[in-house]
């Protein structure tokens, strides 16, 4: 990896009623490999901070080459940026600023410096394009509170990456439109997370309480598990998502924001406890006087309940196992970073269904996120319709929907721009297919 420092100096006017007065000279200068702490403390305290800008990300991405970019005004960091760079057929490539670059995009002079000092750098790799997506909401909205008429608020941003020559891809729809998903469900800090919850949620909680359903917070000793449940997921889903090494490697590199929960549940006690209120139950109905004709109901009642249990845990403990011990059947891996917490990945066991873990779960990892001071636990891209499966299941936890602003493309080589975003976008869909 090369390096090399770019620097440009603007002059500020300041204009007064009595005399026309020249500000203080502002010295900009572009960094290509800004060190880790200094790129990570100024992400974390951004309000565009995200995981996708961090530092340790271009390591996650190990398909990629990459930039820690940054401006420095004055000696002092105002702008970051990783850039990720895919190398393309003929030695040509594309950057690509994952929610990025982190920057007060209403600085009109920082933004233009910023973007043509890595056109620069982009120029001598070869690059056709440089993609990016930054984290600018559009609008913040509950799905019950759906509008169509959001944009007006953000025409300044689409004029300043109009000066730059970006194209803007539009305000798309679906997920698979753009690289990150322009719609995202998000759980907003609060007192007391679960007294936010619809009631059905609530109830679903206490379903998955009944069933004896814990949660476990861990980090790499519950790689095994979460892995083999994200297998199944995949079965289940017929997709691909991701394994064992790549969950390995994102613990590696965030050894304090990275965490794994699993919910398990004990089948053996489950069934043991089933078959002890079942004789209780039967004991109950023989002291049972004849003319308790209302108690006899309930406890007839109690019994072909007790029966289903017994069921539908003996099977299930036929299938995996009557030992004494605890079957991990839903899993999460979430990452902390800033202030933020990104849930990544999660799993279940597809048999474990009824007894709702992913409920139980879900809180408390938004109840781990906030705790540490992050402002909210994102679950992720849904549809911007809010009519999809992913939707509705988020729905259970009062998230907020964030609508971003989109994807850009900055033509580099104008001559091959559009061929090449043809073949881009050939290439996505082969690959998502």
């Amino acid at each position: 990896m090369w390096k090399r420092t770019f620097s440009c100096v603007f002059m500020d006017s300041l204009y007064n009623k009595s005399s026309l007065k020249w500000g203080k000279t502002m010295s900009y200068r572009f960094e290509l490999n800004v060190e880790k702490d200094e790129f990570n403390q100024f992400v974390e305290n951004h309000e565009y901070c995200n995981l996708l800008q961090s530092y340790q990300w271009a390591n996650v991405k190990q398909n990629w080459d990459h930039y820690h970019t940054g401006v420095y005004e004055n000696g002092t960091l105002v702008a970051t940026g990783l850039v990720l760079i895919k190398v393309l057929p003929m030695n040509f490539t594309m950057f690509y600023l994952p929610r990025g670059p982190i920057m007060d995009y209403k600085n009109e002079e920082l933004l233009q410096f910023y973007f043509k000092e890595l056109k620069k750098v982009a120029k001598k790799r070869h690059c056709l394009f440089i993609k990016f997506d930054p984290a600018i909401h559009v609008n913040d909205y509950k799905s019950s509170e759906y509008n169509t008429s959001r944009y007006e608020d953000c025409s300044f941003y689409l004029e300043e990456f109009k000066r730059l020559g970006a194209k803007h891809h539009g305000f798309t729809m679906k997920i698979e439109d753009t690289i990150q998903p322009r719609f995202q469900s998000n759980v907003y800090a609060c007192q007391d997370i679960e007294q936010m919850l619809p009631k059905h949620t609530r109830r679903l909680i206490k379903d998955a309480d009944k069933r004896n359903v814990k949660i476990i917070e861990g980090k790499k000793e519950c790689l095994d598990e979460f892995s083999r449940l994200v297998s199944l997921t995949e079965e289940r889903k017929q997709v691909s998502l991701r394994n064992k090494d790549y969950f390995t490697l994102l613990m590696d590199e965030y050894p304090e924001g990275g965490v794994i929960f699993l919910a398990q549940c004990n089948l053996y006690q489950l069934s043991k406890e089933a078959h002890r209120k079942y004789d209780e139950t039967k004991k109950e109905i023989e002291n049972t006087p004849e003319n308790a004709k209302k108690k006899l109901r309930r406890l007839n009642e109690q019994i072909q309940s007790i029966e289903k249990d017994i069921k539908e845990f003996d099977e299930m403990l036929a299938e995996f196992s009557d030992k004494d011990q605890d079957v991990s059947i839903a899993g999460i891996l979430s990452i902390q970073f800033g202030n933020t917490c990104e849930m990544l990945y999660a799993g279940m066991d597809e048999r474990f269904k009824k007894f709702m873990p992913q409920y139980k779960e879900y809180v408390e990892n938004f109840k781990w996120a906030f705790d540490r001071g992050c402002i909210y636990s994102n679950m992720g891209g849904v549809e911007g319709t809010l009519d999809d499966g992913l939707t509705k299941f988020k729905d259970n936890f009062n998230p907020t929907i964030n609508e971003f602003i989109g994807e850009f493309d900055l033509p580099v080589n104008k001559l091959l721009f559009k061929i090449s975003l043809k073949a881009y976008e050939k290439m996505k869909k082969r690959i998502k297919s």
